[in-house]
């Protein structure tokens, strides 16, 4: 879209009963809420855009508005689905605010063009705002809803950030409150709380704000936009070297000629260390038989014996662990800057963070095809604490995240990891990511999606030795 047709748009987008002269909001009437995490660095990354929101109001006016931190409004590791807090945030600022305003720790806000965008929608109805995305198919991710026509459902772009009235948040404080939540799994948060708020067609659409954008920051359009994303991912430090990451992909010997190839064609030189685990020893691979039979589905028994050997001498002693299946496709020079962010001494569960029960006292896992990545600490304290599979079939990724909910132990989300096929994503999301990984061979060229989605380096490198050495990997 053109400046001058983002400029256009945005007067259009507003639904003709509205004036767009309007008087302006007071910013005490707008609470805004990162969605921020418990990890060390992501609590640093939402405290800085905290601070960059009370920068640019100081002066404008004598009370700031509220700047909340999602991971500090509650102790239930389950909170970060939105819904359960709803009750809360009505309670607490119902009576004298008019917006909700959710927003990533990346989000860069214009909080002066945001007030302006706001101010055209009456605050006494219910407005849910966002930049809309859509399937253009059915997807699992989404349980195939809207089968017959996918595009005609939409749910907003977190990274744009997205906005509540006040009246709809209290009506939804109150349902949530009257009325359990029903569904088992989170998957894609986005789609799950449009598909809440919209309640089978009795309550609002999603309304598209073109004000509210995933441009770069610094670009042409951004001129236009409330909301920005930054440039680049951050590079906290120089990439974590080879040496400190082990692979281990799980496989199984009917998918030695059909998977394990692709590995080999795509990703597998980019790693220093490491290891195929079969239910048959085969050299040629090579795999190794961790005796533990091969199952149709969960891999429980599996996964924690390469725990186990991954904390034993058979390997070599490196910082991370990176658990895949054999139809996982990663970008390991991608991964290696992303943890530049995370301290290894720290237990870290990085991956795609699912939820089960969240709203009954559940716990959130790190689904494992997309890809599981562990700090060395984070095993130790796994295996210490006794946790073990209660079947070998039993589903990994949820025995884990258990496990680490018994801890007290944060899944940190990441949603450059993906369990599906890019098919599986809206274009608009896919459009403003980096992806690190994708999962499943099902209807498409694993080498193609590989080479089109995570072969080439992203980042211009600090240096030019270090470029020419991430060339040379890819």
């Amino acid at each position: 879209m053109t400046p001058s047709n983002r400029s256009q748009s945005s007067l259009d987008s507003v639904p003709s009963h509205i004036s767009v002269l309007c008087v302006p909001l007071d910013l005490r009437e707008i609470v805004f809420v990162v969605q921020s995490q418990r990890n060390s660095f992501h609590v640093r990354q939402a405290e800085e855009r905290r601070a960059d929101l009370l920068k640019q109001v100081h002066g404008l006016t004598e009370k700031p508005p509220a700047v909340l931190l999602l991971h500090t409004l509650s102790d239930n590791e389950g909170d970060w689905s939105i819904l359960p807090l709803l009750p809360y945030l009505s309670r607490s600022f119902g009576k004298n605010s008019s917006w909700i305003v959710f927003l990533e720790e990346e989000t860069n806000v214009k909080i002066i063009t945001l007030l302006q965008v706001l101010a055209k929608f009456p605050k006494n109805k219910e407005w849910f705002l966002g930049k809309p995305l859509h399937d253009e198919e059915s997807t699992i991710i989404h349980h195939y809803a809207f089968a017959e026509n996918p595009s005609i459902f939409k749910y907003p772009d977190f990274a744009a950030a997205w906005a509540l009235s006040m009246p709809l948040v209290v009506r939804l404080a109150n349902k949530v409150r009257d009325e359990p939540l029903k569904s088992d799994f989170t998957i894609d948060l986005k789609h799950e709380i449009a598909l809440y708020i919209w309640d089978g067609g009795n309550g609002p659409h999603l309304t598209a704000v073109p004000e509210l954008c995933t441009d770069p920051e610094g670009s042409l359009n951004a001129q236009y936009c409330a909301t920005t994303l930054r440039k680049d991912p951050p590079l906290c430090e120089e990439p974590v070297k080879k040496e400190d990451i082990f692979v281990a992909v799980k496989t199984c010997r009917k998918f030695h000629s059909e998977r394990v190839p692709v590995i080999k064609k795509t990703w597998e030189k980019d790693a220093l260390f490491l290891e195929y685990y079969s239910d048959h020893a085969e050299p040629s691979i090579p795999t190794i038989n961790l005796g533990v039979p091969n199952t149709e589905r969960g891999h429980c028994g599996k996964t924690f014996a390469i725990l186990q050997r991954f904390l034993s001498s058979a390997v070599p002693d490196t910082k991370w662990l990176v658990i895949v299946d054999d139809d996982t496709l990663i970008s390991l020079p991608r991964l290696r800057i992303l943890l530049s962010c995370y301290d290894p001494s720290a237990p870290v569960c990085l991956g795609e963070r699912y939820g089960y029960g969240l709203s009954q006292g559940g716990y959130s896992y790190i689904t494992g095809g997309g890809g599981m990545v562990f700090s060395r600490e984070a095993v130790v304290r796994l295996l210490n604490s006794g946790c073990k599979c209660y079947s070998n079939d039993a589903p990994d990724d949820m025995v884990l995240g258990m496990c680490l909910n018994a801890l007290g132990l944060p899944i940190t989300h990441s949603p450059l990891f993906h369990q599906a096929r890019p098919e599986d994503y809206s274009k608009d999301l896919l459009a403003h990511q980096v992806p690190i990984s994708f999962h499943k061979h099902w209807n498409i060229d694993p080498v193609a999606v590989f080479n089109k989605w995570l072969r080439d380096d992203w980042r211009t490198n600090t240096s030019d030795e270090h470029n020419e050495k991430s060339k040379t990997e890819l």
